[in-house]
């Protein structure tokens, strides 16, 4: 049998394509080499403000856009966090063995605070400790990450360790899988892709938005004007855009012009126009798909709930039993 491997999202509701080519793109991939466990972590969601009346809809709409991203139910287990119980159970049980100067260390932390200055609550501390739940349930040996997710990994281990220290070894230390995720800034050019910020590409935006949301887009803030040359290597629509949605011969045409000032932003963004739209237009026709049938994603994460809780249950009875707990 392959490897387990586990990872999560929060249901922020449509897909943008910062989630797409950070995450999900990289889980269609890894699917086919590890049992994969995917899910959509709506209790790490209640952690910063949110409307309750918008969650359903949001955890929907990230399951159908996960889907039409390429993962395959069939191959993965894909489940929502809160339907399986002893997510929460695991994470109280762990935050026994976890030190508390190990939390006050983490980063995600610090940023959380700072944006939510008027919500630093505990469930925002203890974060790490529902995550290294999440992993750990799942005996996952491998989780993948991006570089600036490592700290979480590494917490996860050494939370992991101590606990197989003062009992026994149940659990298995996971691994980070350092994948090839990108860390998509939006089209401010200044802050990472996000809904809240109004600087994200939808998956399923129409043609027509995308080309008007690329318009405005920050470019090389030398290329005041057409003549003047750039460099695409301080170009954001060309780092962070057409490096993962033009061809090799596109690629040319842009560092070649941009660099010769031979042609200008908008012609640039013509051709990553052109090439955005290929690359998402089957996402968005299985998206549209997927969407009609109301019963399709509630029986897909239903499915996936009972056969996580089945791994998950059992996990938790050896944690317990190792502690004396049954």
């Amino acid at each position: 049998m392959n490897d387990r491997l586990f990872s999560g999202i929060r249901p922020t509701g449509e897909i943008h394509i910062g989630n797409y080519l950070g995450a999900i793109k990289n889980w269609a991939d890894l699917q086919a080499n590890y049992e994969s466990f995917f899910c959509i972590v709506d209790y790490h969601a209640i952690t910063t403000p949110f409307i309750p009346a918008e969650m359903q809809a949001k955890i929907r709409e990230m399951a159908i856009g996960i889907i039409s991203c390429g993962v395959d139910p069939e191959k993965s287990t894909l489940f929502i966090q809160s339907h399986v119980s002893e997510h929460t159970e695991l994470s109280w049980i762990l935050s026994s063995v976890t030190n508390f100067n190990w939390l006050t260390g983490m980063i995600q932390f610090k940023e959380k605070s700072d944006q939510h200055p008027e919500n630093i609550n505990a469930s925002l501390f203890a974060y790490p400790v529902l995550q290294t739940a999440d992993i750990a349930l799942y005996n996952a040996k491998k989780v993948p990450v991006g570089e600036d997710q490592i700290q979480h990994i590494e917490l996860a281990r050494d939370v992991i360790r101590k606990f197989n220290f003062n009992y026994t070894n149940v659990l298995i230390e996971p691994e980070a899988l350092i994948t090839k995720a990108k860390r998509i800034m939006g089209l401010d050019g200044i802050n990472k892709m996000s809904k809240t910020l109004n600087n994200d590409i939808s998956i399923i935006d129409s043609s027509d938005v995308i080309f008007q949301k690329l318009r405005p887009a920050m470019t090389d803030p030398a290329r005041v004007r057409k003549t003047d040359p750039g460099d695409p290597e301080k170009c954001n629509v060309y780092l962070s855009y057409h490096k993962n949605f033009s061809n090799e011969e596109t690629l040319g045409i842009v560092r070649e012009g941009c660099t010769t000032a031979s042609i200008g932003c908008i012609d640039c963004k013509k051709l990553l126009h052109k090439g955005m739209n290929e690359h998402l237009e089957p996402i968005r026709e299985k998206y549209n798909k997927i969407a009609l049938d109301k019963n399709y994603i509630t029986d897909i994460l239903d499915y996936g709930a009972k056969k996580a809780k089945t791994v998950a249950s059992k996990t938790l009875e050896d944690v317990k039993k190792s502690m004396g707990l049954k």
